[in-house]
């Protein structure tokens, strides 16, 4: 699994920790661990998309960014996601490109969970280790 629950770092809030061999990855996954805490993702499925670009000047700022954006639509729209076709460039700054799909919530077809209400800077951290990206990610739910 490309990411896990840290269970013992906030007892009010949900945590994970996630690797990638790249950015799409590790944005990627970052989705998937985020949506796991509201919903089994099993459940959703690709009926709707939306397009999402962004542009942060570093790599953290922007997977901040992606979550917060994903929580925004979830409240905003109602919607859940389980798809997210992530492409991100970087040169001066980086860019985020992405089409992420999913479903208007339904609390009868969906196994649903924890409401995040917002990604936290609380331990908030990204970096590159040898080959690969590592996140550490908080969500205030």
């Amino acid at each position: 699994m490309p990411y896990r629950y840290l269970e013992d770092v906030a007892t009010a809030d949900a945590a994970f920790e996630v690797e990638g061999k790249t950015l799409e990855e590790l944005f990627r996954d970052a989705a998937v661990a985020t949506f796991e805490v509201m919903v089994d993702t099993g459940t959703v499925k690709p009926e709707i998309t939306r397009e999402i670009e962004l542009k942060n000047e570093n790599v953290g700022d922007l997977l901040f960014d992606w979550l917060s954006e994903l929580v925004y639509l979830k409240d905003a729209e109602s919607l859940i996601f389980c798809g997210f076709d992530v492409n991100i460039r970087k040169n001066e700054s980086c860019e985020l490109k992405a089409t992420i799909s999913g479903e208007p919530i339904n609390q009868r077809k969906h196994s649903l969970r924890s409401d995040v209400k917002a990604v936290t800077y609380h331990m908030f951290e990204v970096k590159k280790t040898g080959g690969n990206w590592t996140a550490r990610v908080v969500l205030d739910i």
